[in-house]
């Protein structure tokens, strides 16, 4: 598929079969509406165009760090995992942060959040905790990331043409991040589907913590 046209992002990813679910950390924004609110003004201009999934309010979410498929990680582990996720995470406060303007990518519509440092310094200490817990061999994903929202995925594989026309008059919101859940993943229907596990609060001072504080 070349760099101009839409992929249909519903291939089953390596270890993913209808029914399995999969241990993750997410950033959730139940109870946000100025996310939702973006989200939806976005939706409003891509509904008239085909091939997409637009991703209702209650499942926008900004992918973090997998942990395992629930098949291969015990309860145990979820329970330590937990305990010392929340233990490396005590100094970090809230973030402060700006989602979109939109952009399009050939699997899906989505919104660039900023800055990143922060939830950077969020997500390492998340992927430490992986590795104190269940060992640095079961390591999901690599240490390079971009967070993001994703507001529809793409279905087919048509020109991005329509869909960048549709996003020219630029939006963002902003928004506080207070928690990162461990939620329990499926992605059976075109959607990516949860409930929760745990949720960890921040609500550290940030003192001392790189990129620890609200921003």
């Amino acid at each position: 598929m070349t760099d101009d046209h839409m992929a249909d992002h519903w291939w089953w990813r390596p270890g993913w079969r209808p029914g399995r679910r999969m241990y993750t950390w997410h950033f959730t924004f139940d109870g946000q509406p100025a996310v939702h609110d973006l989200a939806a003004a976005y939706q409003a201009r891509l509904a008239p165009l085909p091939d997409l999934d637009l991703i209702p309010a209650r499942w926008l979410h900004l992918t973090t760090q997998g942990v395992g498929f629930t098949d291969e990680v015990s309860d145990d582990e979820v329970t330590a995992l937990t305990s010392a996720s929340a233990e490396r995470l005590k100094g970090f406060a809230p973030q402060r942060v700006t989602l979109g303007p939109a952009r399009v990518t050939p699997e899906a519509i989505l919104l660039d959040v900023a800055p990143a440092e922060g939830l950077a310094g969020i997500r390492r200490q998340l992927r430490e905790a992986i590795g104190d817990v269940l060992g640095a061999g079961r390591l999901m994903e690599g240490d390079g990331w971009t967070p993001h929202v994703s507001v529809a995925y793409s279905n087919g594989t048509g020109p991005q043409a329509p869909y960048l026309v549709a996003l020219e008059d630029e939006q963002t919101a902003e928004t506080v991040i207070g928690t990162v859940e461990l939620i329990v993943l499926g992605r059976d229907n075109r959607l990516y589907e949860w409930t929760t596990r745990s949720v960890v609060p921040l609500a550290g001072d940030s003192a001392g913590v790189p990129g620890g504080a609200l921003r």
